[in-house]
């Protein structure tokens, strides 16, 4: 038997077996919103009221599928990197502790109390200072900015998190357990 020494060969017939021995890749994790289309504008029934805004402050449905194997819990984190707060963005919505099982948050379910959140879900302080959602409400004149939903599923059931934690202890909490991410991005100015 002859090897043949041509590196493009050899690259081809080596990722053509790796593709043999791989089991069929299952459903990509999504996270989809029938209130915010990816990459399209945030309406005013979502966005913010105060801070010079007059939003309705509803959170948006959200849903999800393809969860990857071994996914004990979910958490979701929408933040704005376009805010000016000198680097960190600004969070608009930390809920975590998802059940495993959900697969939705209903549009409405951001309310502080979060009695409409899936079961056992927990929500972080924001950014405004409160637990919830709190919409976009970038300063009049910015350009749009990007509103990044993230969904993780994560490899705990539960996250060891002390009342009061931050946005930022959150997040770091909940990406040193992620095992998969799904995300979209809504856009808004004014």
């Amino acid at each position: 038997m002859t090897i043949s020494r041509n590196p493009l060969l050899l690259l081809s017939t080596a990722l053509m077996l790796a593709g043999a021995a791989r089991p069929a890749d299952g459903p990509k994790f999504s996270l989809v919103s029938s209130d915010i289309g990816h990459g399209s504008t945030i309406d005013n029934k979502f966005v913010f009221k105060g801070f010079g805004c007059e939003g309705g402050n509803v959170s948006p449905a959200l849903s999800w599928s393809g969860a990857p194997a071994g996914t004990q819990s979910f958490a979701l984190l929408v933040h704005d990197p376009d805010a000016p707060t000198g680097g960190a963005g600004w969070w608009h919505w930390v809920v975590y502790d998802i059940p495993a099982t959900a697969t939705a948050i209903a549009q409405g379910a951001g309310t502080a109390d979060g009695a409409r959140l899936p079961a056992g879900s927990k929500q972080g302080v924001t950014d405004f200072g409160s637990a919830g959602w709190g919409g976009p409400c970038p300063p009049p004149g910015d350009a749009k900015h990007h509103y990044h939903f993230t969904l993780h599923a994560l490899k705990v059931a539960k996250l060891d998190i002390p009342a009061g934690a931050t946005a930022a202890l959150i997040g770091y909490m909940v990406n040193a357990n992620s095992l998969g991410k799904a995300e979209f991005t809504g856009l808004y100015g004014r």
